[in-house]
């Protein structure tokens, strides 16, 4: 038989054990942070139908689906976790209590070309606020002090949310009668950071803009300054434009709830650049980028839409959201080092080595200590004393527990630490209470540990 080389897919992710529990840890700290803000869990299929997908996407997104054929259903892979919520939501919208605030963490699929930092099957991680007729603007100042929290627990502290409002932007466009425009123009706007302004002034032009346009939307799109510098700036546009107006109101109670949220000036700012591709953004938008690692792009964007779900229902169903791309993260963390490898990653807490020929007595003491909350594993394979331990070592288990005939006959259990080589006779209920103790002080920290020069 001809064996078939091994080989992982470009643009999927496989981890390492260690690193697997390390991004589980990351999951489980976004989970308790969004659900201490009143959010519920949902999930959602994987598989949509291609009409529900595409419903608004078309363009860019349909170039990027995974779509396939099962007997005569046109089926494809979802390709972010906004849509269908768009469609649960229109479709449950009965049994819902509005505002409906959920958070989702799954994967996505994306048919795009694989590059650092970019996977075509990853993680998002969602949360979204949906309104049933109206939502206030209150919500769109909490999503992003929601991610402040989240990325500050995990271990993040250079980071920057960046703001901006579509309305502001759909308003300033329809000052230079580039209204019907104005879709075309974002996308162009938001590859800024990407391409530079000159390749954008002439990606402009082609769109039939006339230079003195496209110049004068590049100086609005570079106002920078302190947040209240950018909104004062702003001002001078005032009255020119009822969206824009609207759109610069909106920004501005933005900035102030988001101070009120506890959110520092240093973690986020007003940037006319961001518009954010996608077209069913209406209002405020929103990316996050790495201070250190620009390069990388937005690690987590999102923003307000007011008619996503207008293919699925009649009802209006506004809503706020933004997604980490959670993979991408992760990925980055562990390439620049920031993942913090000092938190424990083994599987167990502790590593029971039977040492008589009856195994009775180990069965029973690692049920035992597992009902004190400890992860115990029982050892059982018929292997050498040293193999035993560096199979413990290699795992990185923090404690091996002995059991032999002298401890059978002490009613004692041998506790070896790993991290120190210090071993000693408890019972077990000592024992128990000594590992969880030490487990607690060395399980401190973050996930993220972020370089100090």
């Amino acid at each position: 038989m001809e064996r078939m080389k091994p080989r992982t897919l470009s643009g999927f992710m496989e981890l390492t054990p260690a690193r697997q529990v390390q991004f589980d840890r990351m999951v489980e700290l976004l989970r308790s942070t969004y659900s201490r803000y009143g959010f519920t869990s949902l999930d959602t299929p994987l598989i949509e139908s291609s009409e529900i997908l595409l419903a608004k996407g078309g363009g860019e997104t349909e170039k990027q689906i995974y779509r396939f054929t099962k007997g005569d259903a046109d089926l494809s892979l979802r390709f972010d976790l906004t849509v269908p919520l768009a469609k649960y939501v229109a479709l449950h919208h009965h049994e819902l209590t509005f505002p409906f605030r959920r958070f989702q963490i799954g994967k996505v699929y994306r048919g795009e070309r694989a590059q650092r930092g970019r996977f075509r099957e990853f993680y998002q991680a969602d949360i979204d606020v949906i309104g049933d007729g109206s939502l206030s603007i209150l919500n769109e100042a909490e999503i992003p002090a929601i991610i402040y929290k989240a990325f500050t627990a995990l271990g993040l502290r250079r980071f920057r949310v960046r703001v901006n409002n579509r309305k502001l932007l759909t308003g300033f466009y329809d000052m230079l009668s580039l209204r019907d425009k104005s879709g075309d123009i974002m996308r162009i706007v938001d590859k800024l950071e990407k391409i530079g302004s000159q390749k954008v002034q002439t990606l402009l032009e082609e769109e039939g803009i006339s230079p003195d346009s496209a110049a004068e939307i590049l100086r609005f799109t570079q106002i920078t300054g302190s947040n209240q510098e950018v909104l004062t700036a702003l001002g001078q546009y005032k009255g020119r434009s009822e969206v824009f107006d609207l759109g610069l109101l909106e920004l501005s109670q933005l900035v102030q709830y988001l101070a009120a949220f506890g959110v520092p000036e240093t973690h986020f700012a007003v940037d006319l650049t961001i518009a954010r591709g996608l077209d069913y953004y209406t209002g405020t938008v929103y990316e996050t980028v790495m201070l250190d690692h620009p390069e990388i792009g937005s690690i987590c964007s999102g923003g307000r839409y007011d008619n996503l779900a207008e293919y699925y229902t009649d009802r209006q169903l506004p809503g706020v959201g933004i997604s980490i791309g959670l993979t991408r993260l992760f990925y980055v963390l562990g390439e620049q080092g920031y993942l913090n490898d000092e938190l424990l990653t083994a599987p167990c807490d502790v590593l029971v080595l039977p040492m008589t020929e009856d195994l009775t007595p180990a069965i029973a003491l690692a049920t035992k200590l597992r009902d004190t909350g400890l992860r115990v594993q029982l050892y059982g394979e018929d292997k050498k004393f040293k193999a035993k331990m560096s199979y413990a070592d290699k795992l990185g288990i923090p404690f091996v527990v002995f059991l032999g005939e002298d401890e059978l006959s002490s009613g004692l259990i041998s506790v070896k630490d790993m991290t120190s080589g210090k071993q000693e006779d408890l019972s077990p209920e000592e024992a128990a209470a000594y590992m969880a103790g030490m487990l607690k002080v060395r399980n401190q920290g973050t996930p993220i540990k972020e370089k100090t020069d």
